[in-house]
């Protein structure tokens, strides 16, 4: 196992920002806004209890693996591949899917679902984003999409002591060469914590800097990560598509997420000034925000 020195926070889980944003009288617009600005955003209480007790029965029987350096972090790649309907119920959420919908105002491609175990012990994972934009060892080419977002639905409270998720706000917009998406940080000044209920997610821009905390609690934190992108924003090389056989047997309502995962709609030779140009566009406009 490596040493886990050079990745556990010196700092402790009662000196962090906190994050007092009362997410329930968000918007649409203002939602869009804060994730687009600070990097994330926090849409509470998504899941039903009855369905989240399913949630959390299905996942405390997947096969977990430990991180190569603790083996209070573990998690299982592929949830959507496993005998977990709950879970994969959970990709097609209606309420996810409309917001997602309208933000990237595109098809959805479902990239990835994981889940991500932190046992008590856990010492917190580096600073790091998901974007890559010419792939990584641990990402793939998959990072290498231009626009993704991950929704993180917390199955278990996020408090303080629980392996709270920390984010760098704003860090995706920065033009400096610390914003190097290939950077990892052991800990930063500025850096917030997030903390939610049960049944809550959490989205994050891929190309901002997160991480999440120790859990120095006596709980697990368990947690569902899915990712999706829109259509036109594919990686920049040809990835390895989803087993045609295994999308077959996912449900109608969720096989539409899992088109090929190569998909990108580009106009490579696009000219200057091509025929037929629109005058408006509602997704790029500034006032956007206030709709």
């Amino acid at each position: 196992m490596t040493n886990t020195l050079s990745t556990e926070p010196t700092n402790t889980t009662t000196d962090a920002i906190r994050d007092t944003n009362d997410w329930s009288r968000f918007t649409t617009a203002q939602r869009i806004k804060h994730l687009e600005i600070e990097g994330y955003v926090v849409l509470p209480d998504l899941i039903p209890p009855a369905e989240l007790e399913k949630i959390r029965r299905e996942v405390n029987r997947l096969p977990t693996k430990a991180t190569d350096y603790s083996e209070n972090q573990r998690s299982c790649s592929d949830v959507h591949w496993t005998d977990s309907p709950a879970c994969i119920n959970l990709i097609a959420l209606p309420t996810m899917i409309n917001f997602l919908t309208t933000l990237f105002g595109d098809e959805l491609i479902c990239t990835s679902c994981a889940f991500a175990l932190s046992r008590p012990g856990h010492p917190g994972i580096a600073i790091h984003t998901d974007s890559q934009p010419y792939g990584s060892k641990i990402f793939g080419m998959q990072a290498s999409a231009p626009r993704l977002v991950r929704v993180l639905y917390y199955l278990d409270d996020l408090t303080p002591e629980r392996a709270p998720l920390k984010v760098i706000p704003h860090s995706h917009l920065s033009l400096h060469a610390d914003a190097n998406p290939y950077h990892r940080y052991l800990r930063h000044p500025e850096e917030v914590m997030v903390t939610c209920r049960a049944g809550s997610a959490a989205i994050i821009n891929q190309a901002v800097f997160h991480a999440n905390y120790p859990n120095v609690s006596q709980e697990d934190r368990r947690m569902l990560a899915i990712a999706y992108r829109p259509a036109w924003a594919g990686p920049i090389a040809e990835i390895p598509e989803w087993p045609a056989e295994k999308v077959a047997g996912l449900p109608d309502h969720v096989r539409c997420y899992f088109q090929s995962l190569n998909t990108r709609k580009i106009d490579f030779d696009v000219p200057n000034r091509p025929s037929g140009m629109k005058t408006d566009a509602l997704g790029i406009n500034p006032s956007r925000w206030n709709m």
